[in-house]
């Protein structure tokens, strides 16, 4: 089943590298287990879907270190990666938990760090 998402106005990762103001969205995910937890790897796809969706650009490449856990409160960070290596941290919040569905946001930093040298 795909996922419900509520799009708010996002930017692209060149509009928050130079401090626009901070954006999000939201999404929620099917996950199917009687203990919801989504893990790294499609939560890591789910928010580069997200994020294209909503700045009507390619993909990203975000990476999610851990699992999320269906519980609400439940945050963890990504990382999204532009074509140029910089970085932009990106926070997961785990809003809601209905059954087997978890629904989170997704909320970019304020400033990318610069690519390394």
């Amino acid at each position: 089943m795909p996922p419900i998402v509520r799009p708010l106005a996002l930017l692209s990762l060149s509009a928050l590298a130079v401090g626009l103001p901070l954006v999000g969205c939201s999404a929620s995910v099917d996950v199917g287990a009687s203990e919801p937890e989504l893990s790294a790897d499609k939560l890591s796809d789910e928010v580069a879907g997200q994020l294209a969706a909503t700045t009507g650009q390619p993909k990203p490449d975000v990476a999610c270190p851990e699992d999320l856990a269906g519980k609400v409160g439940t945050t963890t960070r990504c990382t999204l990666t532009a074509g140029d290596g910089s970085t932009l941290g990106v926070t997961i919040t785990v809003t809601s938990v209905e059954d087997e569905r978890i629904k989170f946001d997704i909320e970019a930093d304020r400033t990318a760090s610069p690519a390394p040298s």
